[in-house]
């Protein structure tokens, strides 16, 4: 009687202690990433917070079909950049270029700080059914907390010096990397024409109401510094997502 008795309790303590691993284990968020059971396919599963990337009618990115932009009269893009410290950063999903606050982004009437920018190889957007190998989203914020993200586009060729304090020390994760000096207005193109549409955050928890701009003037670096950056990222982008009725606009 006793021997069961002790064979009891052991069995109860033993599924209590099952039950509490197998509850720890459904409280913590799968790891998100770009490919495998992580990959942007299963998004919505790994949690509750995901949702939007699966039931949301205006994610990010999107494929810009040029000749189905509907030409409009859009504000200009004043970008008000200023340089200063910085600080680089791999987060383990990209490499991140902090800013101080001071830049801002208007359009029209409204206006942004800008917080930092981003990398995605390849590009997320699609124009005309193709990538570019690189893209950097500048990513801003109102202060009524609109976010209003800026895409610049990049193709293989010279090397872009405004970067080259950025792909000359990429850091390994979790290891920052200070600068004392960068002007994030010298990565932008010369020609500020672009695409305008309504989307979301291109990574969980994949929120819309994001307003993007993306350049149409792609900007160039070298195959070298495309290298520097495939070695830590070969393939770190959202496959486009359906555009769901929503209208692309292109300024004039």
């Amino acid at each position: 009687m006793k021997n069961k008795l002790i064979t009891s309790i052991l069995g109860s303590l033993f599924a209590l202690s099952f039950a509490t691993a197998h509850a720890d284990d459904k409280a913590a968020p799968a790891h998100w990433g770009y490919e495998g059971k992580g990959g942007p396919a299963n998004w919505s599963e790994l949690d509750a917070a995901n949702q939007a990337c699966k039931i949301s009618k205006e994610q990010s990115p999107i494929n810009i079909v040029s000749k189905d932009a509907k030409k409009a009269d859009l504000p200009a893009l004043d970008f008000g950049y200023k340089g200063g410290s910085a600080e680089v950063i791999n987060n383990g999903h990209t490499v991140q270029v902090n800013l101080p606050a001071g830049s801002t982004l208007k359009v029209g009437s409204d206006e942004a700080a800008l917080l930092q920018f981003h990398f995605h190889t390849p590009s997320e957007e699609k124009i005309n059914g193709a990538n570019f190998p690189l893209v950097a989203h500048f990513v801003h914020k109102s202060a009524d907390g609109k976010l209003f993200v800026v895409a610049v586009l990049f193709k293989t060729g010279k090397e872009n010096a405004a970067l080259a304090p950025v792909f000359s020390a990429l850091p390994a994760e979790g290891k920052p990397n200070p600068l004392a000096s960068f002007d994030p207005a010298a990565v932008l193109p010369t020609d500020r024409a672009y695409y305008r549409f309504m989307g979301s955050l291109t990574t969980p928890p994949c929120s819309d109401g994001v307003r993007w701009q993306v350049l149409k003037q792609p900007v160039e670096l070298s195959k070298a510094q495309l290298a520097a950056f495939n070695k830590l990222y070969k393939m770190n982008a959202r496959p486009v997502q359906p555009l769901n009725g929503r209208v692309v606009e292109v300024s004039k």
